[in-house]
């Protein structure tokens, strides 16, 4: 068997497009596109949907969404995005400049939750200890 004959042909066809990309696999993705489970073209597109765009696994911490193998990053979220589209427009004979125009289903992640700066208990305020009353010398 030749190397061009072990994987699918949409698989294949991943791999040509992708080749030249060292840093991410893009094709890994666009290969998870080729093997999704859907049935149908908007299935397809889902399953991307799910692949690519994680929500955070702890709540109230961001970088917990990259727990569950998502690319993390959003501009990355959104190339694997792609790649998976690629794939399934393999998959299912779609021209790519219709799977090139496809934007993900997905609401854009809210901002984290700003934190404001924990303000000093009523009691000591009350107490009215000011820097004057300290003593200026060191235990």
């Amino acid at each position: 068997m030749i190397p061009h004959q072990w994987g699918s042909p949409c698989g294949n066809q991943c791999t040509n497009k992708y080749a030249a990309l060292m840093q991410i696999p893009w094709r890994v993705f666009c290969k998870k596109g080729c093997d999704a489970d859907g049935e149908t073209w908007e299935e397809c597109l889902e399953e991307c949907n799910e692949i690519c765009y994680k929500d955070p696994v702890l709540k109230d911490r961001q970088w917990s969404a990259c727990i569950d193998r998502s690319p993390g990053v959003d501009r990355y979220s959104e190339e694997c995005f792609h790649a998976c589209v690629s794939g399934c427009g393999y998959k299912f004979d779609i021209r790519p400049d219709i799977a090139d125009k496809v934007r993900p289903n997905r609401r854009p992640k809210p901002p984290p939750p700003v934190q404001e700066p924990a303000s000093p208990p009523a009691e000591s305020r009350a107490a009215g200890a000011t820097t004057e009353d300290i003593l200026s010398t060191s235990a």
